[in-house]
């Protein structure tokens, strides 16, 4: 499906990710560490596809074309979880207006989007506009990529890949992750609407290879990061999570810095998410080398 704004930008809508990515790959990889997020999930659910596993009908994919047929701005809606925010990378302001106009005409619900600032902000407040409510902000974040890293002091232990054997522990860990950063962050816990992986989807990403443990002298886990496969040149970090216990005693940070070593090690840029209402992780990963690329926001309508 096709909509032609009058400012003569062309938002078209696919259902097919394999088919996004060919028309809009030239867009995508020319900023990969910004468009990681929808580069990374349209090749996990090709691939899902792959498998034989069925995508849900709500998905579609956007490219935004200018009246040359350049590709100037993309986004799609696959969140796994409701209200089903789409996630949205930097497009022209008037493309994120005409988004949600056609969102509106399509009469899809939209109570949240995701993505690159200013065009959720712009996107959700025509939204709020035309169905009534108020945008609010539930999460700021922003997206950093790795220059030179720049070991922090070690501490004692290894990181280890997880193994089937800590499949349960690592599921347990991921359900607390975001409710733990919801409180990190001074909001109330559960207030980051979020799905946490079940033990199928842990068992894939260990089998994978993108999960790691940091154990503590004695062998015990003390620190999980993980990490999606490389898509367009650039792997994604997270989660990082260590749980309260275990805090303040520089596991996160050497695990990190290792994780991020190997990827680099292999010619694959580094990126990762940090809350901006979280100083501690902030800190952290800016001693190890990370740098601003740009900020999103998760806002939701209510």
């Amino acid at each position: 499906m096709s909509i032609v704004p009058r400012t003569g930008l062309r938002l078209r809508f696919l259902s097919d990710p394999g088919e996004f990515l060919t028309v809009a790959g030239d867009y995508l990889g020319a900023d990969p560490v910004v468009s990681t997020v929808v580069t990374t999930i349209a090749h996990r659910l090709l691939s899902q596809r792959a498998e034989g596993i069925p995508q849900p009908d709500r998905n579609w994919w956007l490219v935004v074309s200018d009246d040359s047929g350049a590709v100037v701005g993309a986004g799609m809606r696959s969140a796994p979880y409701a209200p089903y925010p789409p996630f949205l990378l930097p497009m022209p302001d008037e493309a994120a207006v005409a988004l949600a106009h056609a969102l509106h005409e399509r009469g899809e619900e939209v109570l949240a989007v995701n993505g690159a600032l200013p065009a959720v902000d712009l996107c959700a407040a025509a939204l709020a506009q035309l169905g009534g409510g108020e945008v609010r902000v539930n999460q700021h974040t922003r997206l950093h990529q790795l220059g030179e890293l720049t070991p922090p002091p070690p501490v004692p232990g290894s990181l280890v890949p997880a193994t089937v054997d800590d499949a349960g522990l690592v599921t347990e860990w991921l359900a607390a992750f975001v409710g733990d950063a919801d409180e990190q962050a001074g909001r109330p816990r559960g207030a980051s609407t979020h799905e946490a992986p079940d033990h199928a989807e842990v068992l894939h990403r260990i089998h994978a290879g993108r999960l790691w443990l940091w154990l503590d002298e004695t062998g015990e886990p003390v620190h999980l990061t993980g990490a999606n496969p490389p898509s367009f040149g650039v792997a994604r970090l997270g989660p990082v999570y260590t749980p309260p216990a275990h805090r303040g005693r520089g596991w996160a940070s050497n695990a990190v810095a290792e994780v991020s070593r190997r990827i680099q090690a292999q010619g694959t840029q580094v990126c990762l998410f940090t809350d901006q209402a979280n100083p501690t992780s902030n800190k952290i990963y800016a001693t190890l080398g990370y740098r601003p690329v740009v900020d999103m926001a998760n806002l939701v309508i209510v």
